[in-house]
């Protein structure tokens, strides 16, 4: 098995993929005005197996359109959807989210809870623009800074990682050029990395490497997540998930 193989192995049976909570998609949802819209369109992209797209389902008069390139996550989102009575709200879609068969100006939202880091924050919001009418909202959660400076080390780890970390007020600055007027941002808080990603995810590694009998590159995969969350442990105080809620502009 290849290593996508593995983490998509990994996280198939965790209600989250990453950070987050269903009170903070609820807490962006506030900020967003979605509320009390009927016929709404919306595309969750990167959803992995749909936190976030249950809750739009349930608090949305809404269709959710979920995008995902792995298959086997939204397997496990339709099974979640049919158990919650919300199947006949949500479609699925396997595909890239570089290259989306969506048409131009027919969403009334894109959301995308910490997956745009996939095609890069800035290269995101430019993209998938085209796909939003005038007005239409973007929410998505991104890696953020929560200072303007860090220890050596997680500054390192991250800009290693992912090169556009970058403060709130520089992601700010990124949605303003690209045609977005801001309309909120929050910092998630520790319990959405430790009690809702984290602390699931390190109860599921014993069985992932008894699976694979303690392959070498079965435990690489495992001790990449144990340093990350080793360095979120350590470092907390200097980095989080942004969430960024933003309406497109008419074209200038």
């Amino acid at each position: 098995m290849d290593n996508l193989q593995l983490l998509a192995e990994l996280h198939l049976d965790g209600e989250r993929q990453g950070p987050g909570g269903d009170g903070l998609t609820r807490q962006a949802l506030a900020l967003s005005g979605l509320a009390g819209h009927s016929g709404l369109k919306i595309a969750d992209i990167g959803c992995g197996t749909g936190a976030s797209t249950l809750v739009l389902a349930r608090d949305l008069e809404a269709e959710i359109l979920a995008i995902d390139f792995l298959p086997s996550f939204l397997d496990a989102l339709n099974t979640r959807a049919a158990q919650a009575g919300l199947g006949g709200r949500i479609r699925t879609l396997a595909a890239s989210m570089e290259n989306l068969p969506l048409q131009p100006e027919t969403l009334d939202a894109i959301w995308s809870e910490g997956a745009i880091y996939n095609i890069g924050f800035e290269r995101g919001l430019r993209e998938w623009r085209r796909y939003l009418k005038v007005g239409g909202v973007i929410a998505v959660s991104e890696l953020t800074w929560l200072s303007a400076q860090r220890p050596a080390e997680i500054d390192a780890f991250w800009r290693a990682e992912y090169a556009e970390v970058d403060t709130a007020a520089g992601k700010l600055a990124v949605l303003e050029r690209n045609g977005y007027s801001p309309l909120g941002y929050f910092a998630l808080p520790e319990s959405s990395w430790l009690d809702a990603y984290y602390r699931p995810l390190q109860a599921r590694f014993a069985a992932f490497l008894a699976a694979h009998q303690g392959s070498a590159q079965a435990q690489a995969v495992v001790d990449e997540h144990v340093r990350e969350i080793e360095l979120y442990e350590r470092y907390r105080a200097y980095f989080s998930y942004g969430f960024y809620i933003a309406r497109k502009l008419p074209q200038a």
